[in-house]
């Protein structure tokens, strides 16, 4: 690459896709060299306030596969991807000054962490070096909404509502290759989990998650879940299981690090249901979409609100950080075995259902009485498809101090008789402790 050549900069975030990718796309109608850059932040893999790290070793794995699959992917555009074991407040002006970046494009966070990086980041580069923010994690673009994100309903309803009725969800992008002229004679190599400070991983052959990241593995399974197994069409039905790959879509952990969009499973419901019928299964699982938007909206409003022990409801509770009780539900040791089937399964795997979700967070927050930010902190460092505004706003949620008009208290031997009334759940994760 001539380096007098001025080039864009496609900061990577949570946004580890090649298609459907707008910030992409608009590093591309540059017309200049696009070259791709991702930071492993230290402090990802350092304990932080409540002693746990920020990202342990289930999603640091998957981040890894999904960064080889990014990178391969660019390949094919043309473009190279850089992959830097540093921050990128320390590693970013020289990187724009060796590379003759006139142009930064990534994907507009707001959470404290992203906002703060940013900032740093800005201080340290040229004047002249423009940088370019893009809402792209959503489903419905905030552009596009019927109100303003500051006015975003605080009931989920509401919220579904007004978006079902006057909004759309924009079409896929589709980025082409610029020339292969502008790929780097040398690029960068992609760290082992070893490097990183962990040690390597054997998928559990219980794990209901056996998947590894990247957007090829993510439209694979999309395809099978619906166009070969078709279990979208019974995704109502089977939603709250706890055993086997197709009890949910198992999308989570793609969306998360954005290797997968929520546009992309909307159209891809769509033309299920143009190919073979509509039910409430597959309106269901846009639900759920529209679900993880209202997070994120939540979020947009609220901002560092949601990372407060009052919540965005400001209710005082009396919270313990009794650390027996914390390590005990950590490590599957309750006197609830629907629970500890759970943490166990989360331990082991990294992996569990939406349903063993709400009830061991309901137990922790509610019947221990825990403060509910170490619970999130927790589900943060080991949740393979850990999303700030999802994992934040289900976790005020049931803590009471979210968005959830009525407070409910799981009663978790009921939940535990209702969906694992067998005890094959229990069986499976808690084994000879059962009994």
């Amino acid at each position: 690459m001539q380096q007098q050549q001025s080039t864009a900069l496609v900061w990577f975030r949570n946004d580890l896709r090649t298609q459907d990718n707008s910030v992409l796309q608009s590093a591309l109608s540059t017309s200049k060299p696009v070259i791709g850059v991702y930071f492993l932040e230290p402090q990802w893999f350092e304990k932080h306030e409540f002693g746990f790290k920020k990202m342990e070793k289930f999603r640091a794995k998957f981040l890894l596969e999904t960064l080889k699959c990014l990178q391969n992917e660019l390949k094919k555009l043309n473009i190279s991807l850089l992959v830097f074991e540093d921050s990128a407040e320390n590693k970013m002006k020289s990187i724009v000054k060796s590379y003759n970046v006139s142009d930064v494009f990534l994907q507009k966070e707001w959470t404290a962490e992203e906002s703060m990086s940013l900032q740093n980041v800005k201080k340290g580069l040229p004047t002249e070096v423009k940088i370019h923010q893009y809402y792209d994690q959503f489903l419905f673009h905030p552009d596009d909404l019927p109100f303003h994100f500051g006015d975003t309903p605080k009931v989920f309803t509401q919220f579904r509502k007004q978006l079902e009725k006057n909004s759309k969800v924009r079409e896929l992008i589709k980025n082409k290759p610029q020339s292969d002229a502008y790929l780097l004679k040398k690029t960068s190599t992609i760290p082992t989990l070893n490097a990183l400070g962990y040690e390597d991983i054997k998928v559990d052959d219980r794990s209901a998650f056996p998947f590894s990241g990247g957007e090829i593995l993510a439209f694979e399974r999309l395809h099978h879940y619906f166009f070969e197994s078709k279990a979208l069409g019974v995704y109502k039905k089977t939603r709250n299981g706890l055993l086997g790959l197709n009890y949910s879509s198992k999308f989570s952990p793609w969306l998360a690090n954005g290797s997968l969009s929520a546009r992309q499973i909307y159209w891809s419901i769509k033309a299920f249901e143009n190919q073979f019928f509509s039910n409430q299964s597959t309106y269901w699982l846009i639900f759920e979409l529209i679900w993880r938007d209202f997070f994120k909206y939540v979020s947009l409003k609220h901002g560092n609100e949601i990372f407060k022990i009052d919540g965005i409801l400001k209710n005082e509770y009396q919270w313990s950080n009794h650390k027996k009780y914390i390590l005990q539900w950590i490590n599957g040791e309750t006197t609830n075995d629907f629970v500890n089937a759970n943490m166990i399964e989360l331990k082991t795997t990294g992996w569990m259902s939406n349903r063993g979700r709400q009830n061991v967070a309901s137990f922790f927050a509610k019947t221990q009485k825990l403060d509910w930010r170490i619970g999130a902190a927790y589900f943060e460092s080991m949740l393979l498809d850990y999303d700030v505004h999802s994992n934040y706003g289900n976790w005020m949620y049931v803590a009471g101090v979210g968005n959830d008009p009525r407070d409910r208290i799981f009663n978790v031997k009921l939940q535990a008789e209702r969906y694992d009334a067998n005890q094959k759940y229990r069986q499976q994760w808690l084994q000879s402790k059962l009994f």
